[in-house]
C-alpha cells in the first residue's frame, strides 16, 4: 500500500497556507494566522517537490571538450535535465552577411526519442521541425548573439547545437547556459590560432526559468514544477544583469506586477551561481 502520509501532511499546508493568505490579506490580526504565513514567507515551510529552498538551483556542472571534433562542446547538467552542446566554425557567413564584415551566431536544438517520460518520434522521420523546436533554437541564437560583438567575429559563423539527452524542464534555458560556453571555447580556438586578433565575447549569457508554485515565487522550476506552476517565465539575462530576453505567461493564474519583480529579482540570484559555473567551466572570465 502507498505511504500517503506526506501527500496529506502537504495537503494540511496547501490549505493552511491558502486559508492564512486570505486572512491577512483581509486585515486578519490574528497570532496564529500570521504566524503561518509568516513561515511561508520565510521558507520556514518547504513545498518545492524537490525539498529545496524557494530561491535555491538545482545542482549545476558543466563538463567541457567533450566531443572528439567539435571547436568547442560541453555537457551541461541542471538537475536531471542534461543537454549535449556543441559549436561548429564556418569559415563563411550566411548569405545576406557576405561584405558585411558581420559574422553570425545561430543555433539549433533538439530533443532525443526518450529524453522524456515517453518516446518522442524523432523530427526527422516526421519530415519537419515543430513550432516549439524552432521557437527555442530561435531563442538560443538570438540570446547568444546578444553577448557577441560580430564586428570583431568577422565574417564567419559559429553553429552552436543544443541536444537534450535528458529532460526534467528548462530544457531551453540548460541550452543557452551551456551553449555559452561552447561558444566561448570555439572563440578561444580562434583567439590562439591568431585568426582574429580582438575577443569577440563581450560578456557572459545565462538564462534561468522562474515561476510562482503553489503561491510562492521559485528559482529554476523542475519538470514536476514546471507543470503545475501557476506562472512561468524565462530569463535571458548578461553576465552584467542586464535582460536579453524575458519570457512569461500565467499558466493557470494572472500575476501581478510584485511577483514578477519578485521573479526578476531570482532569476538575479541565478543568474550569478550560472555565471560562475560557466567561469568555472571554461577557466576564465569572458
Amino acid at each position: 500500500m502507498r505511504d500517503v502520509s506526506g501527500m496529506v501532511v502537504i495537503f494540511k499546508l496547501l490549505f493552511k497556507y491558502g486559508a492564512c493568505r486570505r486572512s491577512v490579506n483581509n486585515g486578519c490580526t490574528s497570532d496564529a494566522a500570521r504566524g503561518i504565513w509568516q513561515q511561508f514567507v520565510h521558507k520556514d515551510i518547504h513545498m518545492r517537490p524537490s525539498g529545496r529552498k524557494l530561491d535555491q538551483l538545482r545542482p549545476v556542472s558543466i563538463d567541457v571538450n567533450v566531443t572528439k571534433h567539435a571547436e568547442g562542446s560541453c555537457l551541461i547538467r541542471m538537475g536531471d535535465t542534461h543537454v549535449l552542446c556543441t559549436a561548429t566554425i564556418e569559415d563563411k557567413p550566411p548569405p545576406f552577411l557576405k561584405n558585411s564584415g558581420l559574422g553570425w551566431v545561430t543555433a539549433e536544438y533538439g530533443m532525443l526519442p526518450r529524453a522524456t517520460h515517453s518516446r518522442t518520434r524523432r523530427e526527422a522521420a516526421l519530415g519537419k521541425q515543430g513550432g516549439r523546436t524552432q521557437e527555442i533554437q530561435r531563442l538560443i541564437g538570438r540570446a547568444l548573439r546578444a553577448g557577441v560583438d560580430r564586428s570583431a567575429l568577422g565574417e564567419r559563423q559559429i553553429v552552436i547545437d543544443c541536444d537534450v539527452i535528458q529532460a526534467d524542464g528548462g530544457t531551453r534555458c540548460a541550452s543557452i547556459t551551456g551553449g555559452w560556453v561552447a561558444l566561448r571555447l570555439a572563440v578561444d580556438r580562434l583567439l590562439k590560432a591568431g585568426v582574429i586578433s580582438s575577443d569577440p565575447i563581450i560578456d557572459h549569457v545565462v538564462a534561468v526559468s522562474c515561476g510562482i508554485y503553489a503561491g510562492q515565487p521559485v528559482l529554476d522550476l523542475d519538470y514536476a514544477e514546471d507543470s503545475a506552476a501557476g506562472t512561468d517565465g524565462n530569463f535571458v539575462l548578461t553576465g552584467s544583469g542586464r535582460l536579453i530576453e524575458v519570457q512569461m505567461s500565467a499558466e493557470g493564474a494572472t500575476f501581478s506586477r510584485p511577483e514578477m519583480l519578485q521573479l526578476l529579482d531570482l532569476a538575479d540570484i541565478g543568474n550569478a551561481a550560472l555565471v560562475e559555473a560557466q567561469k568555472q567551466a571554461t577557466g576564465r572570465g569572458a
